[in-house]
């Protein structure tokens, strides 16, 4: 991912990474107010009340509003209280330390997302996330450069694998792993997690671990004398900056070769794959438990939508749906009971939400691709495609709900296309 792709510029010379600290509940009241207008007033019929009623002689965040022209002056279907689907990686707080950087989207910052939560994070050439081990599973893509990345299983057993740009990775929770930045310019990727109130400041180190346990435990454990524990921590690591490794097969024939290997893969090149789906309106590559096996309980797509393109009218009826937008920008609709709709934009590095089993699209509204993944806490991926319910009901049940006749139900499409294609 680029800088550019990151810094998305706004008018007046600033970027969306400027408008930082703004609390989750200023930024949903701001980007969320349906009369709010920063930007060129509407034109009249924009909003169902008309250009004098949407119109805000009062302060107002500009740079702010212009992000989300969709919700500044929502089109006149949205109505009601779908719930906040929208917060930015840009917006949150970041922990910096000597060898990179953290931060994270959790349910903190979108309270809606109850069951998956994001954190990204940067590691420069040699530097560690430390060993570690945490209460939620963990399924990783990388975004830019390469890392080398280790798993114990409770057998014994070791996986040490190198990743790069679109590889993934998935540790089960309880199970010991780390994260090695390479050259030449170490690492970024995303990390989600199912459980929405995750925390990664609140993880198992081995740091702080052996800080607060007595000297003569550790000792006895470790089969030591006092004198070798001198230099252990005495306080979190965390992210710290090493020395890069040897290569990989020399790390791997260092634990044991392939007596200790383990028998379960925990990577997948998903970069390297066929796309699932392949039209003239995007692309997905679908990764979940049935292709990358240790993926029991992450399951994700990969889309990319082309310019014009849409990813249809579909719902997922297994669970919410946690997205990160990776490059370019779009729009999406989520509906919900009771006649609910809600209509926001997003840029690369937001993460959207939709509720559990609620309808929406996503439609490529710039000149370059959407990409964009969408994460679910499922160990397969499901959806229901609008078009191919109203497709494979009586012609007649549809007249009686749509007002259609039976001409223009065959216009449309009766196969699942994922995506539709732009004019």
């Amino acid at each position: 991912m680029t800088n550019d792709e990151r810094d998305t510029m706004v008018p007046g010379g600033l970027s969306r990474r400027n408008i930082l600290g703004i609390p989750y509940t200023l930024a949903a009241i701001t980007l969320g107010g349906s009369l709010a207008n920063g930007q060129q007033a509407p034109k009249a019929g924009t909003t169902p009340q008309g250009e004098h009623s949407a119109s805000d002689p009062g302060p107002e965040n500009k740079l702010l509003l212009q992000e989300n022209p969709n919700s500044n002056a929502p089109p006149p279907s949205d109505h009601g209280d779908v719930g906040p689907i929208w917060y930015s990686f840009d917006l949150t707080h970041k922990r910096i330390q000597e060898g990179g950087w953290t931060h994270q989207v959790t349910q903190r910052e979108l309270p809606s997302s109850k069951d998956l939560a994001g954190v990204n994070m940067r590691l420069t050439a040699g530097s560690f996330r430390e060993l570690h081990w945490h209460t939620a599973d963990e399924w990783a893509i990388m975004l830019y450069g390469t890392a080398r990345v280790t798993v114990l299983n409770p057998d014994g057993t070791i996986f040490i694998d190198d990743v790069g740009k679109n590889d993934l990775w998935y540790f089960p929770a309880g199970f010991p792993h780390s994260i090695q930045g390479l050259g030449p310019d170490g690492c970024e990727f995303l990390l989600v997690f199912n459980e929405g109130l995750f925390s990664e400041d609140n993880t198992f180190l081995l740091s702080e671990w052996v800080a607060h346990t007595p000297k003569e435990v550790l000792s006895k454990n470790f089969h030591l004398d006092r004198a070798a524990l001198a230099k252990l921590p005495t306080d979190e690591m965390y992210i710290f900056p090493a020395d890069l490794p040897k290569s990989l097969a020399e790390d791997r024939a260092a634990v044991g070769g392939q007596k200790a290997q383990s028998p379960v893969q925990y990577t997948f090149k998903m970069g390297l794959m066929t796309p699932t789906i392949l039209n003239a309106g995007g692309e997905a590559r679908v990764v979940d438990s049935r292709n990358f096996a240790a993926a029991k309980n992450i399951a994700a797509a990969m889309l990319t939508i082309k310019p014009g393109g849409m990813r249809e009218l579909h719902w997922h009826p297994d669970a919410s749906e946690w997205q990160y937008y990776i490059a370019g920008k779009g729009r999406m609709t989520v509906f919900a009971p009771v006649g609910s709709g809600r209509t926001m934009d997003f840029k690369a590095n937001d993460v959207g939400y939709v509720p559990p089993l609620a309808g929406h699209y996503v439609e490529n509204t710039g000149d370059t691709d959407l990409v964009v993944l969408e994460m679910f806490k499922a160990h397969e991926f499901v959806d229901v495609s609008l078009n191919n319910w109203i497709r494979h009901l009586p012609p007649e049940m549809i007249t009686s709900h749509l007002g259609f006749d039976t001409t223009t139900i065959q216009s449309i499409p009766a196969e699942k296309l994922e995506f539709i294609a732009g004019p």
